[in-house]
């Protein structure tokens, strides 16, 4: 066997779903789009800042030769049965089960140390040197595992795989040794648009790029005021956004349970939005700090279920958005409580009127003030329609 043939065969054994091979030149076709994309605001900031390093491996490794992809499929479906005792939000798939940036390292690290222990038999293996990476590195993880022949970079931007549909994680590795490069995989949407039609916030662009500041699972993420327009399209996902997946016929049917760690715990991943609400730090990490959605912290997953109770109609959390209007230091959280506060107050309009009006002289920061004028003036409008 050649060292790629032991390399594939090994990848299997670890529970790698798809490996490929690519060389390691410069992806010098992504320049202009990347540059363009910073240009008009299009990136989330969470990218590698350095465009050059995006493209050029060289940047940042000495004598590249090959990239190594892997991706690992994971579920679309929850075994258990979720409850519906109350009201909870939902976190999309790519954070079920522990976060994948662990499990792919796991693989990755794995595959490098058999890799390095063929260098016994081999001459001037001593040389070898590896850079593992998982999306937090330098390379556009698609676009080095559409080179790698795993899949195509689908109109929403995510790989698709034929086996797998775009459901999977990516990881790579970049290596001075020199392996036999895979076949890319043709462009596979046709005329197809049912993602772009789909997006709720039309942040697809339609050629595999996408207005990032306009992606919803992005906008789950941010740690300030969500901007009211993206507020009732999230509806109960606290983090992330499915959708552009859902409706891919490439994923129709699909769901992997390979991984034991990326296998979903419902109270986890279908949490009751009202104790998010009072969780202590302590809560927080022991209920969701294994997951990629945590990566952020407490406040924007609790600005989220302040928003999910209020697009679900909660009004018995009321009392518990009250609790963070009136008692939480944060004005992140303060504001979007008013703003759910004029969102369930309706039916008891004149009771919450006045307690916003109250909160009016009392907070004193500009943020969560903000929030307030447009929630008053929504419970006025109700009090108006109500008088004789």
């Amino acid at each position: 066997m050649s060292l790629k043939e032991k390399i594939i065969a090994e990848s299997k054994r670890l529970g790698i779903d798809k490996i490929g091979f690519a060389s390691a030149e410069p992806f010098t076709y992504l320049e202009e789009s990347l540059r363009e994309q910073k240009a008009k605001g299009h990136t989330s900031g969470f990218e590698h800042p350095v465009i050059e390093e995006r493209i050029y491996p060289e940047r940042t490794f000495e004598n590249p030769q090959t990239i190594i992809a892997i991706a690992l499929a994971y579920p679309t479906k929850i075994k258990e049965k979720v409850p519906r005792d109350e009201k909870r939000g939902m976190f999309a798939r790519a954070s079920w089960g522990i976060d994948y940036h662990d499990v792919l390292r796991d693989r990755l690290d794995k595959l490098i140390a058999f890799i390095q222990a063929q260098a016994a038999s081999m001459e001037a293996a001593e040389d070898w040197r590896f850079a593992p990476q998982v999306d937090t590195g330098e390379l556009v993880d698609v676009a080095a595992a559409q080179r790698a022949g795993l899949g195509f970079v689908g109109r929403n931007g995510l790989l698709i795989t034929e086996e797998f549909g775009s459901f999977v994680y990516l990881g790579e590795i970049v290596t001075n040794i020199t392996l036999a490069p895979d076949e890319e995989v043709p462009f596979g949407c046709g005329e197809c648009t049912r993602c772009i039609t789909a997006c709720p916030t039309k942040a697809l662009l339609g050629d595999g790029r996408m207005n990032a500041q306009r992606c919803l699972s992005y906008q789950t993420q941010t740690k300030g005021m969500m901007p009211e327009e993206y507020r009732k399209k999230m509806h109960n996902v606290i983090y992330g956004c499915d959708i552009c997946q859902l409706v891919c016929p490439y994923n129709r049917g699909k769901d992997f349970h390979f991984h034991a760690e990326m296998e979903p715990e419902v109270e986890t991943v279908y949490p009751k939005l009202k104790p998010m609400l009072s969780l202590s730090n302590k809560d927080f990490k022991v209920q969701f700090g294994h997951l990629s959605g945590s990566w952020r912290g407490k406040k924007p997953l609790q600005r989220n279920a302040i928003i999910a109770l209020a697009n679900v109609g909660d009004r018995s959390a009321l009392p518990d958005i009250w609790r963070c209007a009136t008692e939480d230091v944060r004005p992140v959280i303060r504001g979007t409580a008013y703003w759910a506060i004029g969102q369930l107050g309706v039916k008891e309009p004149a009771l919450w009127l006045a307690r916003l009006q109250e909160c009016q002289s009392l907070d004193p920061e500009e943020e969560a003030q903000q929030e307030l004028g447009p929630a008053i003036a929504r419970l006025q409008a109700v009090l108006d329609k109500q008088a004789p």
